[in-house]
């Protein structure tokens, strides 16, 4: 069977515009999330948010561009850009086919969307912007990366609210492993940050409002968590089949070597134990791990009270007397929820601790609850040598993806 490894990674996130910034602020503990920018949050309950700080689009993309740009897909090019420029990768003419594009989003063109709806409803607009649907679709970013490399190999979108980029990542390492493909760029990409997406998400009273100190606001199994804290961002992998990375001398970050992909089947919002923990076990056996190999686990850790107590029994479940000794973080206390972008930003940081031997800590922990009680790497990155870790992702409507990575050896 065909190996895949990661040759290429990029990120844009709330904690860094590139991947040395991202890690480099993660394992310092520092959180990017802040009272909302981009627009007045004042009449809002929750006016937080992990937003990507100083971004100004035309330091990126001519005026022209823009016309054709959601948020959303300007983060998945700047992302699969650092991920193309960090591979070295120049892809020759016979191998379009060869090359191929999927990138997850839970939201789509969001910012779009509301900007229409204002402009419709409110404005009494009689036309919108000619390119809104282009915009709008959650194929844009995927679509948009293709034309701009060229990828003529199979390309799509997924949208499983927080799973999307796991899915993506997953689906693109079997399309390589099986032979469908040799290269891909793979990730996620979301900018959910408006007013109408945030008074949906505070029906749901899933977020935490922060206040007081709006960059400790999301505290990842702690006792005193309130929930999570929406993020923007994108991040994009290049996957290449292995014997190819070689014969141009890639330099090889990871390799991917186990998905899990499951449906709890149970409740649209609350996480079942069973789904999760099979998505583990699916990913622990393609990857021909066993669970005490893993060294390391970025949990999907929302800073919700159900989430992050299912998820220490997910742990629990699947690693039994190893969950007291394996090492647990989640990033998304400093760069936010990044919705369908969060497993591949997540991915990001869990490769890069591979490399370098330094697991990112859960940022903001005050403190144990009872039912979270493993190791949770509190406050301060600690160095370990890494071999294998996963990333999990476990989404709104039951949909599970676990990856599993392995330092390249």
């Amino acid at each position: 069977m065909r190996r895949v490894v990661i040759t290429g990674m990029g990120v844009i996130a709330s904690t860094g515009k590139d991947v040395e910034s991202f890690f480099s602020t993660l394992v310092s503990g520092r959180s990017g999330i802040a009272r909302i920018a981009q627009f007045d949050p004042s009449a809002l309950s929750v006016q937080i948010g992990a937003e990507v700080p100083a971004y100004t689009p035309t330091d990126y993309f001519p005026a022209k561009r823009l016309e054709m740009l959601d948020r959303f897909s300007q983060f998945a090019l700047i992302a699969a850009q650092e991920a193309m420029q960090s591979s070295g990768l120049e892809v020759a003419e016979e191998e379009r086919t060869r090359f191929g594009v999927v990138v997850g989003s839970g939201m789509g063109g969001a910012q779009t969307l509301d900007q229409g709806y204002l402009n419709l409803y409110a404005k009494q607009a009689t036309r919108l912007h000619p390119f809104t649907i282009p915009k709008v679709m959650h194929n844009a970013g995927a679509s948009q990366i293709c034309m701009e490399y060229g990828a003529q190999g199979p390309s799509l979108a997924t949208s499983t609210a927080c799973s999307s980029a796991g899915h993506a990542i997953g689906q693109a390492f079997h399309l390589i492993k099986f032979g469908l493909t040799d290269l891909m760029l793979a990730g996620g990409a979301d900018a959910p940050i408006t007013y109408g997406m945030l008074r949906s998400w505070e029906s749901v009273r899933v977020l935490a409002t922060g206040n007081g100190d709006p960059s400790r606001a999301c505290r990842p199994f702690s006792l005193d968590r309130e929930g999570m804290v929406m993020g923007e961002g994108a991040a994009i992998l290049l996957l290449e089949e292995l014997e190819h990375a070689r014969r141009r001398g890639a330099t090889i970050y990871a390799e991917v070597s186990g998905y899990g992909l499951t449906a709890d089947a149970s409740h649209i919002t609350q996480p079942s134990v069973d789904g999760p923990v099979r998505a583990i076990r699916m990913a622990l056996s393609e990857g021909g791990a066993n669970p005490e190999d893993v060294d390391y686990i970025n949990a999907h850790g929302t800073g919700t009270r159900l989430n992050d107590c299912t998820e220490t029994q997910v742990i629990k479940e699947v690693f039994r007397q190893h969950a007291r000794r394996v090492s647990i973080s989640s990033t998304k206390s400093m760069h936010g929820h990044v919705m369908g972008a969060t497993g591949a930003v997540e991915l990001v940081a869990t490769v890069k601790a591979l490399q370098r031997g330094v697991m990112p800590p859960t940022a903001n922990y005050t403190g144990a609850d009872p039912e979270c009680d493993l190791d949770y790497v509190p406050n301060q990155a600690r160095e370990k040598s890494l071999r294998v870790a996963i990333s999990n992702s476990f989404a709104f409507g039951g949909l599970n993806a676990v990856l599993l990575v392995r330092r390249f050896e």
